[in-house]
């Protein structure tokens, strides 16, 4: 049995039904505890009663943890999301003592495969980290972090609860969406734990943990029904700043921001994949939510092209859409096809 938890809000719904759909094809058994970060969340995925899923409410998760709710009052929306993340690891070590392992994941990864070699690689280790594995290129992007909170387990020992609570204490005193004296978010304050704790492990599988910032170091390719990444199988991908541009057919997956020529395996089998999953789980959505699959990453023409009120920006915004429009930087999705 895995155990998994993970967050979001209901803009975010669609994407962790997703990953909750990528999970049962690829692995036999497992629980996922998702916080609920509204009571929309909370409420439609009580009425959807999955197999599997224990729900955690806001209102449950606070009640007696005053430190967090003292921290909630100078956070945006996002940074106490992101200030939630270490408590939510203790939460559930504490409130469910079957719990052996626990593996918070992003809301926006998405499996390909079964997450077993991870756990084997992981061993006996009382916390795996993953790194962003920049490439030469992007390594001044170190800035936001080494490792990336997109997977982290703990192992319900001395060594991981040392650990865990060392980063609530950090993340309770500073975790704001911004790079300042050496911290980012929750993110940055992972920089040293192989050195900080013991019996820390960074996974090195390159299936693991693939995203458009670490791309570039890699070969993808489709070999029978499997996606190998330097012959290894692609386990999760994190679809991290995929966004819409028109309606449903128009997306940026953000690849020219982190120097990326996505090949057809990319488009295709990946980001194909993925984008028809959101969509089906947002039409199953529909009697019980108007919330649109993708709203927590909807580009807002409203805001960026008709309010604009400079004839530069506006020229920017439509040079820069039109550019990646032909050089095959967006995805385009018509009648459930992927050009």
């Amino acid at each position: 049995m895995y155990y998994f938890c993970t967050y979001f809000d209901q803009n975010y719904l669609a994407r962790g039904l997703a990953l909750y759909r990528s999970l049962k094809r690829h692995c036999s058994e497992f629980k996922l505890w998702v916080l609920c970060l509204d009571n929309a969340a909370y409420e439609i995925l009580e009425k959807l009663d999955l197999p599997g899923v224990y729900l955690i409410a806001m209102e449950a998760f606070e009640r007696n943890d005053e430190p967090l709710r003292s921290a909630k009052q100078s956070r945006s929306k996002i940074a106490y999301y992101f200030t939630c993340t270490p408590s939510l690891s203790l939460y559930i070590l504490n409130n469910w003592p079957e719990v052996d392992l626990i593996t918070y994941v992003d809301a926006d990864i998405f499996f390909f495969a079964s997450p077993m070699p991870l756990f084997e690689e992981l061993g006996n280790s009382s916390v795996a980290i993953i790194g962003h594995r920049f490439p030469t290129h992007l390594q001044d992007l170190e800035k936001y972090g080494i490792y990336n909170v997109g997977w982290l387990s703990f192992r319900r020992d001395e060594n991981a609860l040392i650990c865990l609570r060392w980063w609530r204490e950090r993340c309770l005193e500073w975790c704001y969406d911004q790079v300042e004296d050496g911290r980012y978010a929750d993110q940055k304050y992972l920089d040293d734990w192989p050195e900080r704790f013991r019996n820390v492990i960074v996974l090195k599988h390159k299936g693991a943990n693939l995203a458009p910032w670490n791309l570039a170091n890699y070969r993808l390719f489709r070999d029978g029904a499997r996606l190998l990444v330097d012959e290894q199988p692609l386990i999760f991908f994190h679809f991290n700043g995929l966004e819409i541009i028109v309606s449903q057919y128009l997306y940026n997956p953000n690849w020219r921001n982190y120097g990326v020529r996505p090949c057809l395996v990319i488009r295709r089998q990946v980001y194909a994949n993925y984008i028809r999953t959101v969509l089906d789980v947002g039409r199953q959505l529909l009697p019980i939510s108007a919330i649109h699959p993708f709203s927590g990453n909807v580009r807002k023409q409203g805001d960026q092209v008709f309010k604009i009120r400079h004839l530069g920006r506006l020229f920017r915004f439509v040079f820069f859409l039109g550019k990646d429009i032909l050089t095959g930087n967006c995805i385009f999705v018509v009648n459930g096809l992927i050009i």
